[in-house]
């Protein structure tokens, strides 16, 4: 399946226009799990279902203007993080305009897996800026935090994608949420 879904990435990259349509069935499943493992861990007030966070990553991976380049499996899960995460910071700022309670209260995240759980729109996009820094001084490290916080992956499979070992991804997880806790800390 690996090499299918690499094959047709590559196929999506050189303008097939069936390429798309092949490639969901592969790989729906798999984001499907992954957004649901995300929108566990979003506070109640988001109103996007799993389902619909896949469609809209998907469609701005394999659909419109976007040209569409990956080098394989990995880079393409590595971007529909990216994706999901996109639309979740958007929804959040939707909803925190005035007419939509925008004078929510900031609060401090404690940057773990079970912080993260439970953040409402402001943390969330608190978090936002503070991983928008930390790519601006370590890409890598911000890629981790996408993969581990918007996919859900574990340290096993966000090891994989990025190509390292597990203990390496294990010490940069560690690190990047301390990182994370500090500028979020520092920001209020």
């Amino acid at each position: 399946m690996k090499e299918d879904v690499t094959q047709i990435l590559n196929a999506i990259e050189h303008g097939d226009p069936e390429a798309p349509s092949r490639l969901l069935p592969l790989v729906y499943d798999e984001l499907r799990s992954l957004a649901a493992i995300k929108m566990t861990r979003e506070s109640a007030e988001q109103t996007l279902q799993p389902t619909a966070l896949v469609h809209e990553a998907y469609l701005r991976l394999v659909g419109g203007n976007r040209e569409a380049q990956w080098d394989n499996r990995g880079h393409f899960f590595a971007a529909a993080a990216e994706s999901m995460r996109r639309i979740l910071i958007e929804q959040a700022r939707r909803r925190k305009t005035a007419k939509r309670g925008g004078d929510l209260v900031r609060r401090n995240l404690d940057v773990d897996d079970v912080a993260l759980a439970n953040s409402d729109h402001e943390t969330l996009l608190a978090l936002d800026e503070a991983l928008n820094r930390l790519a601006l001084v370590d890409p890598n490290l911000a890629r981790l935090v996408e993969l581990r916080y918007f996919t859900g992956l574990t340290i096993d499979e966000t090891a994989k994608v990025l190509g390292v070992s597990p203990r390496t991804t294990k010490r940069n997880w560690a690190y990047a949420r301390a990182w994370l806790r500090r500028e979020m800390e520092e920001s209020d």
